[in-house]
């Protein structure tokens, strides 16, 4: 009785949310819907100026919303990925994560997130061809990576090359062929969509490639052109690894006319880097992608907004979670020292990197797929040194109230950086080994965002201004320093020319530090 009571109860409900402004007393009421309420709504919500009140509180204005971070904003209407952070559940498009890391492939992935359904095995067939057959890069990209230092870290090399890649490319820029050149496509022109999906295929199979030439530039080695015939990761680890026309590995099939077969990578290792490439796909509105969304809200070309998204991505905060894992370990040194460890992260005086999660409270369900793919990797490479003191850490913290009561639970990150570093990738690799596979994702929020039927809208969030009210201006011979740390700018040491530029025209520039 009580439960039919309760159906009926939530059958009448009123969705609506009644706020009253104790400043007027005034009572408003706006509609709730998917458990969420315009913020616009606040903007009626308006009193006359208080006491505490100043000018720049625009309080006649109607009332703001203040989210540092973007705790608790939404700011777009999405049907691609769902996260439940309270019960470590991921859906891309519906489908639970720990099926499609057991039963799909990267491109089918890739195909539903952008598409909005799995493919049939003729449609994955084009897709997979498209993508694969877009891999190729203009001959001239090869003096556009050798122009960068051979110390280059990775990432700054992808996020130039992103941008770059766009030059190559007049029709798909919006600058030059029409603001509406994406958004016609929510009319269903069929031009405007051939025309996205023909970039949607350059970039998803291009990002390889880049990310292969960055590497192997890095080697000072010659660039290699994506083989046919490969899976996509297999084409990956290919381009990274090849060595020559004539890179052979003898055969262990008795059959064999040759002795000798073609370089292939290994299929342990490419099976496990089109996992992972599926576990790093997409995750909702993180930072990475909502960097495309704000910069792809003003119709830039998406490459010019997925070079943006690389740039957010790089960050450490982001990208570099997994190599602050392997970083961390490596300080540990040994599964004795992991006590002592544990004991400074709980005195605040070292950072459990791998462990939490901003969105899951629980378990991050992409965790428990990446534990199984580590020990069919490790079967192959052996395990890797780190890995002892790894599994003391994991084991260590999973027991220990101080963690648990945190809800601080290995995540994704804390086996991917093993991973990558058994597999033979250098750390400052492993950010770009996240951009691959996220390329997918950013483009399928892009894509999503031009297709919105109410048009797309240039991202412009509020401020709350803290600073000075007006003020008259001060000539220069009356104002008086404003000194101190932050608050002018630093002293900077100069050395080399700079410094002996400055002894000729009597500034003291510091003492000269020597690079030789």
């Amino acid at each position: 009785m009580g439960q039919d009571t309760l159906s009926k109860s939530t059958r009448d409900r009123e969705d609506s949310l009644t706020v009253i402004d104790n400043r007027t007393g005034k009572q408003y009421k706006v509609s709730i819907a998917h458990n969420s309420i315009p913020a616009p709504f606040f903007k009626s919500i308006r009193a006359p100026s208080g006491a505490k009140d100043r000018p720049e509180d625009e309080s006649e204005r109607g009332l703001r919303v203040f989210d540092r971070g973007f705790l608790n904003t939404a700011v777009i209407e999405s049907n691609i990925t769902y996260i439940d952070g309270d019960n470590g559940i991921l859906r891309y498009r519906g489908y639970p994560i720990e099926q499609l890391a057991s039963q799909s492939s990267f491109l089918e992935c890739s195909y539903l997130l952008i598409y909005g359904s799995l493919p049939t095995r003729t449609q994955l067939s084009h897709f997979e061809r498209d993508v694969l057959l877009h891999g190729v890069m203009h001959a001239d990209a090869a003096g556009f990576f050798r122009s960068f230092r051979y110390d280059a870290h990775p990432m700054a090399i992808l996020t130039s090359a992103f941008a770059y890649l766009g030059s190559y490319y007049g029709e798909a820029n919006p600058s030059l062929q029409g603001q509406n050149l994406y958004t016609k496509c929510a009319k269903g022109d069929p031009v405007a969509l051939q025309n996205m999906d023909k970039q949607i295929f350059r970039l998803i199979g291009k990002a390889t490639t880049l990310a292969a030439m960055a590497y192997r530039v890095r080697q000072g080695r010659e660039f290699v052109v994506p083989p046919t015939g490969m899976s996509y990761t297999e084409s990956f680890l290919y381009q990274l690894d090849h060595l020559s026309p004539t890179d052979v590995f003898p055969t262990s099939c008795p059959s064999a006319s040759t002795s000798a077969a073609p370089y292939k990578p290994h299929p342990v290792l490419a099976h496990a880097l089109d996992i992972l490439f599926i576990l790093h796909a997409d995750h909702e509105l993180n930072a990475s992608s909502t960097t495309v969304l704000q910069t792809g809200s003003s119709l830039p070309d998406p490459y010019s907004a997925l070079a943006a998204g690389c740039a957010s991505l790089y960050g450490p905060l982001h990208g570099g979670a997994n190599e602050a894992v392997i970083r961390m370990l490596v300080s540990i040194g040994s599964p004795e020292n992991v006590p002592a460890f544990l004991a400074a992260v709980k005195r605040r005086e070292k950072v459990l990197s791998g462990f939490g999660h901003r969105v899951y409270k629980t378990s991050d369900p992409r965790s428990f797929i990446i534990r199984k793919v580590a020990d069919e990797v490790f079967a192959v490479t052996g395990p890797d040194p780190l890995l002892t003191t790894a599994m003391a850490l994991h084991d260590a913290a999973l027991k220990d109230d101080y963690f648990v009561s945190r809800k601080l639970a290995p995540n994704v990150d804390f086996w991917s950086g093993l991973i990558y570093r058994a597999m033979g990738f250098p750390m400052d690799f492993f950010p770009v080994l996240f951009v691959v596979p996220r390329v997918v994702g950013w483009l399928a929020h892009w894509r999503q965002m031009m297709l919105s039927p109410e048009g797309v809208k240039i991202w412009r969030p509020r401020q709350i201004y803290v600073g000075p009210s007006e003020r008259p201006f001060v000539p220069l011979d009356q104002r008086e320093a404003v000194e101190g740390i932050g608050k002018e700018p630093s002293v900077v040491v100069h050395s080399g020319m700079t410094k002996r530029r400055g002894l000729v025209e009597g500034r003291n520039l510091g003492v000269v530090q020597s690079k030789l």
